[in-house]
């Protein structure tokens, strides 16, 4: 028996289609410049900062990068991968973008809260969240003080709230001597404030009365302290402007201290800071020079 003629019966193996198309060669033309302005959306995007604001401008710019994206996958048939992709994370960066400009919208301020979150807590990098939150401890109320009146008598009101001047001016006064003015946008009763642990209670070592009709924010101390509790952030927040408040006012009395020669005298030293009161009510220390070049 002879063997087949494999050459006669003339089979032929034809090779399998490629389940995907090979890149046989690199283009010789760019993508496009939908696919370019996509990149450069995307890469201002990631350049985003924090907070609120820095979120909407984050997720604004990954939006159009993954819509063009989108775009320019839509265009190739053969993308239709990368066209899902890019059109679920549009989607979703979209939702986003909505999701922060509703809540930025939702903190909502009156005139007041506004100017001083701008003078107070805007340059310290305090977010509107937290501020709202700082707002809300208070109740949003602004309260008022009409002229001569007090906000708080020497050895009488208690120490039980931290308050802020918004408008006005209050007169400082010890035994009846002038201390300093306290002026829009200052503490009422920082040194007090800070004189005192959560725990401790006491009463105003001066009497604070308006020069002229004033507005204040008043803060409760136990409502405040809750807030500290669960925002430590905002508690470092508020040490810090609470001591600056109280640096600015005892530099204010430094400028107006003379000894009895009309010297310059520096409250810091020790021999005034640790003067017994009845000697210092007895010593010619303190004398503020008042209108007229008289002294007080």
């Amino acid at each position: 028996m002879e063997p087949p003629d494999f050459e006669a019966m003339n089979f032929s193996a034809e090779p399998a289609a490629a389940a995907h198309r090979l890149c046989e060669e690199w283009r010789s033309s760019s993508e496009g410049s939908v696919f370019h302005l996509a990149n450069i959306f995307l890469f201002f995007g990631f350049m985003g900062g924090s907070g609120f604001y820095g979120l909407l401008y984050l997720f604004t710019f990954l939006t159009l990068g993954f819509f063009c994206s989108t775009l320019w996958a839509w265009t190739d048939s053969c993308t239709t991968d990368s066209f899902l992709w890019s059109f679920a994370l549009f989607a979703v960066c979209l939702g986003q973008v909505l999701h922060v400009a509703y809540r930025l919208r939702s903190v909502t301020l009156n005139k007041d809260f506004q100017e001083l979150y701008s003078r107070m807590f805007k340059k310290l990098g305090v977010s509107l969240t937290h501020f709202e939150k700082i707002v809300t401890s208070c109740d949003g109320d602004v309260l008022t003080l009409e002229k001569d009146h007090c906000f708080a008598m020497e050895g009488k009101t208690a120490i039980d709230k931290l308050s802020v001047l918004l408008s006005g001016r209050i007169c400082v006064t010890v035994n009846g001597e002038f201390l300093h003015y306290i002026y829009p946008f200052q503490f009422l009763d920082s040194p007090e404030w800070d004189s005192l642990r959560p725990s401790e209670e006491g009463v105003f070592q001066v009497t604070l009365r308006a020069d002229m009709p004033c507005r204040y924010v008043a803060w409760r101390r136990k409502k405040l302290y809750l807030l500290f509790a669960k925002h430590r952030y905002i508690a470092k927040i508020f040490a810090l402007v609470v001591r600056n408040d109280i640096a600015e006012k005892l530099y204010s009395l430094n400028d107006k201290a003379f000894d009895g020669s009309v010297h310059h005298y520096d409250l810091r030293l020790p021999s005034y800071c640790h003067m017994p009161g009845t000697e210092l009510e007895k010593a010619d220390v303190l004398q503020v020079p008042v209108q007229g070049g008289r002294t007080a």
